[in-house]
């Protein structure tokens, strides 16, 4: 199996770079570096666990977002990545950084965009009454959450949901979506052409492809398969 090289960036616990590992041995991708922004993310501990390369420069040694972009972007470089994934990395890039991986940088946003960008999502939605919420696989842009959007998995709200239910009910759709979403990127399914996203030579809706919470690991095993 041809694999195309990716490098994953984050800022916490990582857990969503271990469901990248875990599926990655099925996957047109192999992991080849992590970066974090944080030393003390435990992500880097899962990457080291993996055998995955790990790099740490800590933002706060820099004097400004540029320079430790600059920074990161001739680390990055030095690898010769095919892509780059956002997995919990909660830094907002420099328009440079953006153009630079422009069609090669993914991200996965906890909410049903273009609705609820930016952080706090979960207690937004809760406190908008919406009657679902969801999580996001798109393009990155230079504008926050913008990006063309790959896929989108979606769940109701339930009347007992807290902003912590409905979190772990999301974290376990993105840990199965984004791996099946960054293989069709990676296998050469999944293409990006004038701001708009086609899978297997089909053009997708404008916001992506749509998976549902119900029967999710039947779907994901399903969507694998190329038709």
């Amino acid at each position: 199996m041809s694999r195309k090289r990716v490098v994953v960036l984050l800022s916490g616990n990582g857990s969503t770079l271990q469901a990248l590992i875990d599926q990655q041995p099925d996957s047109h991708y192999e992991i080849v570096a992590v970066f974090s922004n944080r030393p003390d993310a435990y992500g880097l501990q899962r990457a080291a666990n993996a055998n995955i390369p790990q790099h740490a420069f800590d933002h706060k040694d820099f004097s400004d977002r540029s320079l430790f972009d600059q920074h990161m972007m001739q680390k990055i470089n030095q690898l010769n990545p095919d892509y780059v994934v956002l997995a919990g990395y909660m830094r907002i890039l420099s328009s440079k950084f953006v153009r630079h991986f422009s069609g090669r940088l993914i991200n996965i946003h906890p909410s049903l965009l273009p609705k609820h960008k930016g952080l706090n999502t979960y207690q937004s939605a809760l406190e908008s009454g919406d009657c679902e919420h969801g999580t996001t696989v798109h393009f990155v842009t230079a504008e926050l959450d913008s990006g063309a959007i790959i896929l989108q998995s979606t769940l109701p709200i339930r009347h007992s949901d807290t902003v912590q239910t409905l979190e772990q009910r999301v974290k376990s759709m993105e840990q199965k979506v984004y791996p099946l979403a960054l293989d069709w990127l990676c296998s050469g399914r999944l293409i990006c052409k004038d701001n708009a996203v086609w899978l297997d030579n089909q053009p997708l809706p404008k916001q992506g492809y749509s998976v549902q919470e119900k029967n999710l690991d039947q779907q994901c095993q399903r969507l694998l398969i190329k038709p």
